[in-house]
């Protein structure tokens, strides 16, 4: 192969590649096709306004105060979300394994500052181990 077609071959290849650009550019400004959960949006809400009662993922979620409910719901109004979609929140961020794993007797619950506010008693640190079992049953019997 000589010079000229090698020079050749690089055009062909760098007009190639400036036609492919502009679809790449193009996918990229697709609107998604699924909308973004409702519950997900709120939660995302609650972890840049408490970040230490809701942490991010891979922090390690800890147990929340008893009532940190109504302490939310007290402050709906204040924070712009609903009281249902708080209850909705909490409700779901209190059922994943990753906070049952840290539900255990003794440990600190914090209330939305991060300040300590009780410890798991042993009837909830029974009730999220019970809660882990279930949801560890239901996955070996789904796979």
């Amino acid at each position: 192969m000589g010079f000229e077609q090698l020079a050749e071959l690089k055009k062909q290849l760098a007009e190639e590649s400036k036609q492919s650009k502009p679809l790449k550019a193009e996918k990229l400004k697709q609107p998604k096709s699924e909308p973004v959960d409702k519950v997900v949006l709120i939660i995302g809400r609650l972890q840049k306004l408490f970040p230490l009662a809701f942490p991010k993922n891979p922090s390690p979620k800890m147990p929340l105060k008893v009532g940190i409910l109504d302490d939310l719901q007290a402050r709906s109004e204040e924070i712009d979300i609903s009281k249902d979609d708080l209850q909705l929140a909490v409700k779901t961020w209190c059922k994943s394994p990753r906070y049952w794993s840290v539900t255990k007797e003794g440990a600190v619950r914090i209330d939305l500052e991060g300040n300590p506010a009780g410890t798991v008693e042993a009837n909830g640190a029974a009730q999220a181990r019970m809660m882990a079992s279930k949801h560890f049953k239901a996955k070996q019997t789904a796979s």
